[in-house]
């Protein structure tokens, strides 16, 4: 079972929106040496909405290869077409990923039905372990609990990443869930908590720039170290809260670029964060210990 800490690792661009390779192989090396869990590439924090097919391949494959097995790469394969979904999903098995994020539907408002039956058929068509992605606040969908507890019986879905931000709801996955079922926390902001009551880890947006303090609280409270976890988390929790100031990426890619790490490319319809917002996430850098470049 994989766990800890996973980042939703954003996708480095150049100003004019052209990918940046050379980036994306020094955020990979920013992670592994400070101890990071496992790399997400093309998640939708690493914008998959907006990067064509070549480009999620060319992504996944950069990954895989640079990683070089040194960590774990989950490649984001999730669409709202399942037909599409199984091409993107089978693609990263024969590029090498450790597993597959596929993010539920989204816009189309399928059933509940709908959905496990969507999920059945990427698991049936692409033997490689898939994790589900339940965000109702971006899809306009939500995975019910019940339907996420009927696809954990199918053998190579191994997992949810949780980002309703319900500890109610997280809460009673775990205690629902077969043992080989993990949850992870999709919400930073509860994530500590998530944790503390049996999650496995978290696929964060928050460990794109904290990424020791991250990896350090998610061993802290998987471990049932309240007292350390609750005290790297506070040093977090103002990024938890500011790195959403405005649709992610946006203000990840702002911080990131602060760092010294990304350039400012990011693709439309989503553009630079507002400069209102610029004090906002300078005071949750400073918070936790992060200077900008």
């Amino acid at each position: 079972m994989l766990q800890g800490s996973f980042v939703a690792i954003v996708t480095p661009m150049h100003a004019d929106g052209s990918l940046d390779i050379k980036a994306l192989h020094r955020l990979i090396d920013f992670h592994i040496n400070e101890g990071t869990d496992g790399i997400v590439i093309v998640g939708t924090t690493g914008e998959s909405p907006t990067v064509d097919y070549e480009e999620h391949r060319e992504l996944i494959k950069t990954t895989v290869d640079y990683v070089a097995g040194r960590i774990k790469v989950i490649a984001g394969t999730g669409a709202n077409s399942t037909k599409e979904a199984i091409e993107l999903t089978q693609a990263a098995k024969d590029l090498g990923a450790d597993a597959c994020l596929l993010v539920a539907p989204y816009y189309n408002k399928p059933t509940q039905e709908g959905l496990y039956q969507h999920y059945k058929a990427v698991a049936e068509a692409v033997n490689i372990a898939q994790i589900l992605y339940n965000v109702p606040g971006r899809t306009g969908v939500d995975l019910s609990n019940d339907t996420t507890l009927r696809l954990a019986q199918i053998k190579n879905i191994v997992g949810i990443k949780d980002a309703t931000g319900s500890i109610e709801r997280g809460t009673d996955l775990i205690l629902r869930a077969p043992k080989d079922f993990a949850i992870y926390s999709g919400d930073d902001a509860t994530g500590m908590a998530l944790m503390l009551l049996g999650g496995k880890g978290v696929i964060s947006v928050t460990a794109n720039v904290a990424p020791k303090l991250m990896s350090q609280m998610c061993k802290a409270a998987i471990t049932g170290n309240t007292k350390e976890a609750c005290e790297i988390n506070a040093k977090l929790f103002a990024l938890h809260q500011k790195l959403f100031v405005e649709a992610n990426p946006i203000p990840v890619k702002w911080v990131l670029n602060q760092m010294g790490l990304i350039d400012t490319g990011i693709r439309l319809p989503l553009v630079n964060l507002s400069s209102a917002n610029h004090g906002a996430l300078l005071n949750a850098m400073q918070q936790a210990n992060i200077s900008s470049k």
